[in-house]
Protein backbone atom coordinates (compact mmCIF):
# COMPACT_ATOMS: atom_id res chain seq x y z
CA UNK A 1 0.00 0.00 0.00
CA UNK A 2 1.40 3.37 -1.01
CA UNK A 3 1.38 6.25 1.48
CA UNK A 4 0.59 9.88 0.69
CA UNK A 5 1.21 12.98 2.79
CA UNK A 6 -1.31 15.76 2.21
CA UNK A 7 -1.00 19.10 3.99
CA UNK A 8 -4.21 21.04 4.50
CA UNK A 9 -6.21 17.87 4.03
CA UNK A 10 -9.08 18.63 6.38
CA UNK A 11 -11.18 20.86 4.13
CA UNK A 12 -11.72 22.15 0.61
CA UNK A 13 -9.39 20.97 -2.14
CA UNK A 14 -7.15 19.17 0.34
CA UNK A 15 -10.03 17.14 1.72
CA UNK A 16 -11.13 16.16 -1.80
CA UNK A 17 -7.56 15.11 -2.63
CA UNK A 18 -7.38 12.97 0.52
CA UNK A 19 -10.71 11.33 -0.27
CA UNK A 20 -9.61 10.55 -3.83
CA UNK A 21 -6.33 8.94 -2.81
CA UNK A 22 -8.08 7.00 -0.07
CA UNK A 23 -10.67 5.70 -2.54
CA UNK A 24 -7.81 4.41 -4.66
CA UNK A 25 -6.34 2.42 -1.77
CA UNK A 26 -3.64 4.77 -0.52
CA UNK A 27 -2.75 5.19 3.13
CA UNK A 28 -3.47 8.82 3.99
CA UNK A 29 -1.40 10.98 6.33
CA UNK A 30 -3.16 14.35 6.58
CA UNK A 31 -1.86 16.01 9.76
CA UNK A 32 -4.01 18.46 11.68
CA UNK A 33 -2.81 21.97 12.51
CA UNK A 34 -1.85 20.71 15.96
CA UNK A 35 0.24 17.91 14.46
CA UNK A 36 1.88 20.13 11.84
CA UNK A 37 1.92 23.91 12.14
CA UNK A 38 3.36 25.17 8.87
CA UNK A 39 3.94 28.60 10.41
CA UNK A 40 6.46 27.05 12.81
CA UNK A 41 9.81 25.75 11.62
CA UNK A 42 10.13 23.83 14.88
CA UNK A 43 6.78 22.11 14.29
CA UNK A 44 7.76 21.15 10.75
CA UNK A 45 11.11 19.77 11.91
CA UNK A 46 9.40 17.78 14.68
CA UNK A 47 6.93 16.32 12.18
CA UNK A 48 9.77 15.31 9.87
CA UNK A 49 11.67 13.72 12.74
CA UNK A 50 8.62 11.71 13.77
CA UNK A 51 7.61 10.61 10.26
CA UNK A 52 10.68 10.42 8.05
CA UNK A 53 10.91 6.64 8.42
CA UNK A 54 7.40 6.12 7.02
CA UNK A 55 8.67 6.37 3.48
CA UNK A 56 6.06 8.51 1.74
CA UNK A 57 5.41 7.58 -1.87
CA UNK A 58 3.54 10.80 -2.60
CA UNK A 59 3.71 14.29 -1.10
CA UNK A 60 1.01 16.86 -1.85
CA UNK A 61 1.91 20.32 -0.58
CA UNK A 62 -1.61 21.71 -0.54
CA UNK A 63 -1.86 23.96 2.53
CA UNK A 64 -1.48 27.68 1.98
CA UNK A 65 -2.70 31.07 3.10
CA UNK A 66 -3.73 34.07 1.03
CA UNK A 67 -3.88 37.41 2.79
CA UNK A 68 -4.91 40.19 0.43
CA UNK A 69 -3.34 43.65 0.79
CA UNK A 70 -1.89 46.31 -1.46
CA UNK A 71 1.88 46.82 -1.28
CA UNK A 72 1.89 49.66 1.23
CA UNK A 73 -0.45 47.79 3.56
CA UNK A 74 1.55 44.55 3.78
CA UNK A 75 2.82 44.02 7.31
CA UNK A 76 6.04 42.22 8.22
CA UNK A 77 4.00 39.62 10.10
CA UNK A 78 1.88 38.92 7.01
CA UNK A 79 4.95 38.74 4.78
CA UNK A 80 6.78 36.36 7.08
CA UNK A 81 3.72 34.20 7.73
CA UNK A 82 2.88 33.68 4.06
CA UNK A 83 6.49 32.98 3.15
CA UNK A 84 6.73 30.45 5.96
CA UNK A 85 3.49 28.60 5.25
CA UNK A 86 3.42 28.74 1.45
CA UNK A 87 7.10 28.31 0.62
CA UNK A 88 9.60 27.64 3.39
CA UNK A 89 7.69 24.88 5.18
CA UNK A 90 7.04 22.88 1.99
CA UNK A 91 10.77 23.07 1.27
CA UNK A 92 11.59 21.89 4.78
CA UNK A 93 9.11 19.02 4.49
CA UNK A 94 10.47 17.85 1.16
CA UNK A 95 14.06 18.20 2.34
CA UNK A 96 13.34 15.98 5.33
CA UNK A 97 11.15 13.39 3.63
CA UNK A 98 12.64 12.84 0.19
CA UNK A 99 15.38 10.47 1.37
CA UNK A 100 13.27 7.28 1.33
CA UNK A 101 11.85 8.25 -2.08
CA UNK A 102 15.37 8.42 -3.47
CA UNK A 103 16.30 5.13 -1.81
CA UNK A 104 13.19 3.45 -3.26
CA UNK A 105 13.72 5.17 -6.62
CA UNK A 106 10.07 6.15 -6.67
CA UNK A 107 8.10 9.24 -5.73
CA UNK A 108 5.53 11.76 -6.81
CA UNK A 109 5.38 15.33 -5.47
CA UNK A 110 2.54 17.68 -6.33
CA UNK A 111 2.82 21.29 -5.22
CA UNK A 112 -0.46 23.19 -5.22
CA UNK A 113 0.05 26.60 -6.76
CA UNK A 114 -2.64 28.98 -7.95
CA UNK A 115 -3.85 30.81 -11.01
CA UNK A 116 -2.29 33.81 -9.26
CA UNK A 117 1.05 32.19 -10.07
CA UNK A 118 0.09 32.30 -13.77
CA UNK A 119 -1.58 35.69 -13.85
CA UNK A 120 -2.03 38.08 -10.93
CA UNK A 121 -4.40 40.55 -9.36
CA UNK A 122 -4.21 43.59 -7.12
CA UNK A 123 -3.50 42.68 -3.53
CA UNK A 124 -1.90 39.32 -4.33
CA UNK A 125 1.71 40.48 -4.22
CA UNK A 126 2.97 38.14 -1.50
CA UNK A 127 0.68 35.27 -2.46
CA UNK A 128 1.74 35.40 -6.11
CA UNK A 129 5.38 35.69 -5.05
CA UNK A 130 5.19 32.58 -2.86
CA UNK A 131 3.30 30.51 -5.42
CA UNK A 132 5.66 31.49 -8.24
CA UNK A 133 8.58 30.64 -5.98
CA UNK A 134 7.00 27.27 -5.17
CA UNK A 135 6.99 26.48 -8.88
CA UNK A 136 10.66 27.43 -8.98
CA UNK A 137 11.12 24.72 -6.37
CA UNK A 138 9.15 22.32 -8.58
CA UNK A 139 11.42 23.02 -11.55
CA UNK A 140 14.63 22.51 -9.62
CA UNK A 141 13.46 19.35 -7.87
CA UNK A 142 12.23 17.88 -11.15
CA UNK A 143 15.83 18.13 -12.34
CA UNK A 144 17.45 16.97 -9.10
CA UNK A 145 15.09 14.07 -8.46
CA UNK A 146 14.32 12.90 -11.98
CA UNK A 147 17.18 10.36 -11.97
CA UNK A 148 15.48 8.72 -8.98
CA UNK A 149 12.13 8.35 -10.76
CA UNK A 150 10.61 11.12 -8.62
CA UNK A 151 8.26 13.33 -10.62
CA UNK A 152 7.48 16.84 -9.37
CA UNK A 153 4.74 19.11 -10.69
CA UNK A 154 2.75 22.23 -9.80
CA UNK A 155 -1.03 22.31 -10.14
CA UNK A 156 -2.59 25.77 -10.28
CA UNK A 157 -6.31 25.70 -9.43
CA UNK A 158 -8.57 28.51 -10.49
CA UNK A 159 -11.86 29.39 -8.83
CA UNK A 160 -13.11 26.39 -6.87
CA UNK A 161 -16.51 26.05 -5.22
CA UNK A 162 -15.32 25.09 -1.75
CA UNK A 163 -17.18 25.68 1.50
CA UNK A 164 -14.86 28.63 2.14
CA UNK A 165 -15.80 30.13 -1.22
CA UNK A 166 -19.47 29.80 -0.31
CA UNK A 167 -18.87 31.37 3.10
CA UNK A 168 -16.94 34.31 1.71
CA UNK A 169 -19.19 35.07 -1.28
CA UNK A 170 -22.90 35.48 -1.78
CA UNK A 171 -24.69 33.52 -4.49
CA UNK A 172 -24.76 36.71 -6.56
CA UNK A 173 -21.00 37.24 -6.14
CA UNK A 174 -20.29 33.62 -7.10
CA UNK A 175 -22.43 33.97 -10.21
CA UNK A 176 -20.60 37.17 -11.13
CA UNK A 177 -17.26 35.37 -10.89
CA UNK A 178 -18.61 32.47 -12.95
CA UNK A 179 -19.45 34.86 -15.77
CA UNK A 180 -15.73 35.72 -16.04
CA UNK A 181 -14.87 32.06 -16.75
CA UNK A 182 -15.15 30.50 -20.21
CA UNK A 183 -16.96 27.49 -18.73
CA UNK A 184 -19.28 29.82 -16.78
CA UNK A 185 -18.85 27.83 -13.57
CA UNK A 186 -16.34 27.21 -10.82
CA UNK A 187 -14.58 23.89 -10.42
CA UNK A 188 -15.80 21.33 -7.94
CA UNK A 189 -13.07 20.27 -5.46
CA UNK A 190 -13.24 16.70 -6.80
CA UNK A 191 -12.21 17.93 -10.27
CA UNK A 192 -8.98 19.32 -8.86
CA UNK A 193 -8.50 16.17 -6.81
CA UNK A 194 -8.84 13.90 -9.85
CA UNK A 195 -6.04 15.73 -11.63
CA UNK A 196 -3.78 15.84 -8.58
CA UNK A 197 -4.35 12.12 -8.16
CA UNK A 198 -3.34 11.46 -11.77
CA UNK A 199 -0.07 13.36 -11.33
CA UNK A 200 0.60 11.58 -8.03
CA UNK A 201 -0.19 8.09 -9.27
CA UNK A 202 1.53 5.47 -11.39
CA UNK A 203 -0.58 6.68 -14.31
CA UNK A 204 1.80 9.63 -14.51
CA UNK A 205 5.08 8.21 -15.72
CA UNK A 206 6.59 11.06 -17.77
CA UNK A 207 5.16 14.46 -16.70
CA UNK A 208 7.53 16.41 -14.46
CA UNK A 209 8.57 20.02 -13.88
CA UNK A 210 5.28 21.41 -15.19
CA UNK A 211 3.03 24.24 -14.03
CA UNK A 212 -0.47 23.23 -15.05
CA UNK A 213 -3.53 25.45 -14.60
CA UNK A 214 -6.87 23.76 -13.99
CA UNK A 215 -9.03 26.85 -14.20
CA UNK A 216 -11.83 26.45 -16.73
CA UNK A 217 -9.89 28.60 -19.19
CA UNK A 218 -9.63 31.67 -16.94
CA UNK A 219 -5.92 32.33 -17.58
CA UNK A 220 -6.11 32.09 -21.39
CA UNK A 221 -8.27 35.21 -21.64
Amino acid sequence: MKTVLITGGSRGIGKAIAEKFQSEGYRIIAPSHQELDLNSAASVDAFVEANQQIGFDVIVNNAGINEIHLLEDITDDELNRMMQVNLLSPIRLMRGLVGPMKKNRYGRIVNIGSIWAVVSKEGRLVYSATKNALHGVTNTLALELGPYNILVNTVCPGYVLTELTKQNNSDEEIEKICQTLPLRRMAEPREIAEFVYFLGSDSNSFITGQKIAIDGGFTIQ
